[in-house]
């Protein structure tokens, strides 16, 4: 059985089995990457008003391409709110990405763009009836729930649809958690699949999140043991479970430590391999979001303001044209720590609280993560924030304090 703590980083992608001790996993550190040639001259060029979001898509398909290949055989369904930009869209789709919708108007904009409802499957246990009706009336027929409520809704709706379970998970190790809102226990799953099964729907699954921007390995041990487990109580009872869904967790990368990419996402689908191979055949479906696409986006703010409070607090304060409500709403609790580009790196550094423009007091950013900048930044410097294709545009408030929401330019 494939064992993914604490896996070295040179045979990361090539021998899963080779388990060290998870306090090893520091070893999976990567130098961080730079921002892209293409954005940085874009920007360059471009000089557009800021805060503006940029986005390769050279990068989205590279990563694509290679998520595909080291998760193979399972189908990837790209998490639509993660960046549901139209340009990023179509690229995936283009590539023969299928994909994860939590809506109504992602089902919309995605069979606007013309991607077919057999590529759609509704992740979100949480969804109206108009919701569904819509849904199913569009031609979409896999849906997840985690209740009886909501299979009671499906029962009603969705006759016959494939469904999913989804298992309730604690999401340590990830920097943010999905857990407590979404999933039930495995005894609750194994009745609600038993249910579902008498009812008459087809292709049941098992699905769960091991927490997005998920670090630590053995989340992933974790899940797909217990996933495994509930396979075989389940067959024992009659019931022959058809998909796995592996959901997402794929880490982007962030100020500290991260995996590499392919490697973390090679032995992944190597413990996959391990449980749901021959003796328990399933199709398999993966959803990454960030990890697809978090790595390709650029920020390029502006320093509004640099200030000090007179309290003896060495720490001087820096101003940004985005916060919390225009774009970095992941900052909160200081949950994803972006990497930070300046005009005057490598030069003598001290101590910042960095927040956001607007009239709330939440918009701060980071105040307890110990970030130093550059002691020569200065009021109107353009500075970048890495790794922002993710959950930033798409958690863009519209017009809260009269700020408009984030611009995007994919290229």
């Amino acid at each position: 059985m494939a064992v993914l703590s604490g896996v070295s980083a040179d045979s990361f992608a090539f021998s899963p089995a080779n388990a060290l001790s998870p306090a090893n996993d520091r070893e999976l550190e990567r130098p961080t990457p730079q921002t892209s040639a293409r954005l940085a001259a874009w920007f360059a060029a471009a000089q557009p008003a800021t805060p503006h979001l940029a986005v390769d898509l050279h990068a989205i398909a590279a990563r694509y391409r290679a998520l595909a290949d080291a998760l193979a055989p399972a189908a990837i369904h790209y998490a639509v709110k993660a960046n549901p930009a139209p340009a990023v869209l179509t690229l995936l789709a283009e590539l023969g990405a299928r994909f994860d919708v939590a809506s109504r108007g992602e089902v919309e904009l995605c069979r606007g763009l013309g991607i077919s409802a057999d590529r759609l499957s509704f992740g979100n246990t949480i969804k109206k009836r108009t919701e569904v009706a819509h849904a199913v009336a569009a031609g979409v027929s896999l849906f997840a729930f985690d209740s009886l409520p909501e299979l009671d809704k499906l029962s009603d709706l969705a006759p016959g649809a494939g469904v999913y379970c989804r298992l309730l998970t604690d999401g340590a190790g990830a920097d943010w958690p999905l857990s407590r809102k979404f999933g039930c226990t495995d005894a609750m799953a194994e009745d609600l699949l038993i249910e579902a099964h008498a009812r008459g729907f087809r292709d049941l699954g098992i699905s769960f999140h091991v927490g997005s921007q998920q670090t630590a390995l053995a989340a992933w041990d974790h899940a797909l043991d217990r996933a495994a487990a509930l396979y075989d109580r389940l067959a024992a009872r009659g019931v022959r479970l058809a998909l796995i869904n592996l959901g997402g967790g794929f880490p982007a990368s962030y100020r500290g430590p991260s995996p590499d990419p392919i490697g973390y996402a090679c032995a992944v689908g190597a413990a996959v391999d391990a449980r749901f191979g021959a003796a328990r055949p399933v199709r398999l479906i993966a959803e990454p979001g960030r990890g697809l696409v978090g790595d390709a986006g650029v920020i390029e703010a502006e320093v509004m303001l640099i200030s000090e409070k007179g309290d003896g607090d060495p720490r001087r304060w820096v101003y940004l044209d985005i916060g919390k409500f225009t774009g970095l709403a992941e900052t909160m609790d200081e949950a994803i720590k972006y990497r930070i580009e300046t005009p005057h790196d490598g030069g003598p550094t001290g101590p910042v609280i960095l927040a956001g423009p607007t009239c709330d007091s939440a918009d701060v950013l980071y105040e307890a993560s110990a970030l130093e900048l550059p002691l020569a930044l200065k009021e109107g410097d353009r500075i970048r924030l890495l790794g922002c294709g993710a959950y930033t545009q798409s958690y863009s408030a519209v017009g809260f304090n009269g700020f408009a929401p984030l611009a995007c330019t994919c290229l």
